[in-house]
Parts: C-alpha cells; structure tokens; sequence
C-alpha cells in the first residue's frame, strides 16, 4: 500500500518540484495549501489568493488533489502575537522560525495525521537522517539556500514524519527540474520578506499594532543629535533610514542600543566602532532538536542571522536554564529577539532566542534594551 504524504504548498517553484519528486517516488500525495493571514483587511496586497492558485493548478498539472487549509486562528495566536510582543519589548523577533515551529511543524502536522497521513514534506532546503534511532536536522545540499537556521526549533515527533525531497539538490536544479516538467511556477519568483506583510512598508504596517513615539537619539560618544520616530522602527546593526546623515565624520552612522525606559536610541559612527561588537550572549527557551540537551559546556558553531558564516562559540547553561554563548571572537551586531542557532558541523543542534548582548567594551553597558 502507498505512503501518504501531505505536502505544504506554498504556490512557488520549490514546493512543486517538492510534488513532482514525491509522485515520482511513487507517494500517494495531497496538497495543502496554508491560509495563515487575513489579507482582506490590507487592502488586497498579500499575494496568498494568487499563490494558492498557483499551487492548484501545479497539483492539476501533475495529477495530485490541492486544498486549502485555514490557519488564520493558529497564526494570530501563536506566530503573530509573539511578533507584536517581541517588539514592544524592544527587540526583533524572527517569525519565520516561529512559524515553522508553530504552524508548519505543529498544527500543519497535527491536522495532516488526523488525516491519516504517514508523512508530511517540505520545499524547505534542509535534510532529515536517523541516526542510532535518533532523527537529525542537517543543512541543506546548496549552501547559499540552506533553510536549517529557520528549522532549528522543531522537535523529534516532527523530524521523524517529515520529508524535504529538495534538501539534497542545489537550486539551480530545482529550477532545471520545474523547467523540464513545464510546470507553471518554473520562473515564477522566489518570495522574500515576511508573508503578513508582503510589499508593504515595514514601519507602517508596525504602526497599526503598535503604538511609537518619537524620542532623543543618543551618539554613544557624545550627546543628543537627532530625533527617532518611535523605537520599534529600528533594530541593532541598522544602518539606513536612522535620519542623521551629514552628522559628524561623515562615516555611516548605526543603531547600537535602546532604551525602553528613556525612550532613547543610541547610535555609534564608523562600521567599527566597538559599540557595535560584543563577546557573548544570554538565549532563553532553548530548543534541542533532539529533545535533550547536550553535554554543557561544549564547543561548536552558530549563526545569529540568516545567511551569516559559522560562528566558532562556546555554550554553556545559566542558573535559570538560559543558554551563555561565548564567541571565540568579538561578533557584529548581535540582534536581541533573533535565533541563536547551534551546530555540530552539518548537524543542527537547536537554537534559543537571544535575550542579551555582552559588550565588547563594558563602557557601552547601559546601551543594552532595559
């Protein structure tokens, strides 16, 4: 008898090449496409209605049913929440990893198993491999699209139902594939950004949950030189849009810090300034991909941002179960809110969410979120 797999369907070209080598395994495969956000109320600017078509007509094309499922309540509650909370925290949160652990490996799983399914699958860049009866996360065969950083909170009941049948190729032959299958999403565009907001513009998308006032930008080194437009606007590292060019040396001026308290926004010029580096981080709500933790404290590497290089980092654990993450050298613009991803050479460990920086220079202390 077939395995049934349920396939998340995004409407793109990774998720029906995802489809086409599932059908060609020989899977009894179903398409389910997710309905996260309510776009009516934003002016018909999120694309959901045309991806979901998309998506449709992909499944009719190669002979599989596609239905859509609505997870609007899921996401509000769970992914979207968290995101307006992080924010009025001073910090910036990463939804993308939430939702994954939410909704695409927690309730999208749970309704496919009530569906009898035997796996779900993902056009995600990453691999899955049982090892010694445990189920590891492993990046992603092209490097440059590698996903895992975005994967690093889900658990072992997930891994161990769930196939990523592009993990192992590069993008390029994805696209050679989606090519050779005529598929209707062959050239359609990658998405980027974050789904709920599409096009949009970021700060004033924020502007309608949350409320901003306007306060005093502070030069670490010097006094009051500006005006911020209210603090959820900016996040550590930020370089454009502060509205202070023209101001001192000339060189780019950078977010280094807040103050919920003050309402203030420190700034620092120069893209070496040490008010932009620190030493280690505190991460709280660590999540261990193998549903315990490791031996502390061990050696290994991180990523703090999507994209970013290994990091070679020391961890160990705090009093309160936090994670203490020491960086073998100094690191730039490390962002409270954003993941610390944890690997073992190809292996993903897990993550937690940054809580705190330790400054390089012990000078910049009070610029830290209070």
């Amino acid at each position: 008898m077939k395995k049934k797999v349920i396939l998340g369907m995004s409407g793109g070209v990774d998720s029906s090449v995802s489809a086409v080598l599932l059908k060609e395994a020989g899977y009894d495969l179903i398409g389910l496409f997710m309905k996260n956000w309510d776009e009516k109320d934003e002016n018909g600017v999120c694309t959901s209605a045309e991806d979901a078509e998309d998506a449709k007509r992909v499944a009719a094309e190669l002979g599989f049913p596609c239905y859509t499922i609505n997870f609007e309540k899921e996401y509000w509650e769970r992914v979207f929440s968290y995101f307006l909370s992080e924010y009025k925290k001073g910090r910036t949160p990463n939804p993308d990893v939430m939702c994954n652990q939410e909704i695409k490996f927690n309730a999208f799983l749970d309704y496919a198993l009530k569906l009898d399914a035997d796996f779900i699958a993902m056009g995600h860049y990453a691999q899955v491999e049982e090892r010694n009866g445990e189920f590891v996360l492993l990046r992603g065969k092209d490097q440059s699209k590698d996903q895992s950083y975005f994967l690093s909170r889900i658990t072992q009941k997930a891994l161990s139902k769930t196939l990523f049948p592009i993990g192992h190729l590069e993008k390029k032959r994805v696209r050679e594939i989606a090519e050779e299958y005529k598929l209707y999403t062959a050239k359609k565009k990658d998405s980027t950004g974050i789904c709920f907001i599409g096009e949009r513009d970021f700060d004033e998308f924020l502007d309608k949950y949350l409320l901003s006032e306007e306060g005093d930008i502070i030069d670490v080194d010097g006094g009051r030189i500006g005006r911020h437009s209210g603090l959820i606007h900016y996040t550590l590292g930020q370089r454009k849009g502060i509205g202070i060019g023209g101001v001192g040396t000339g060189e780019p001026w950078f977010v280094v810090g807040k103050s919920l308290k003050n309402n203030q926004l420190f700034v620092a010029q120069g893209e070496n300034h040490p008010a932009l580096f620190s030493v280690s981080l505190q991460g709280e709500d660590p999540v261990w991909i193998s549903g315990r933790a490791p031996e502390l404290p061990m050696k290994c590497t991180a990523k703090f941002r999507y994209r970013q290089a290994d990091i070679p980092v020391t961890v160990s654990e705090l009093e309160d179960g936090a994670l203490n993450i020491q960086f073998d050298n100094p690191v730039k613009a490390v962002t409270p809110g954003q993941a610390a991803v944890l690997y073992n050479g190809e292996v993903c460990l897990g993550s937690s969410i940054i809580r705190s920086v330790e400054p390089l220079n012990k000078v910049y202390s009070q610029i830290n979120i209070d």
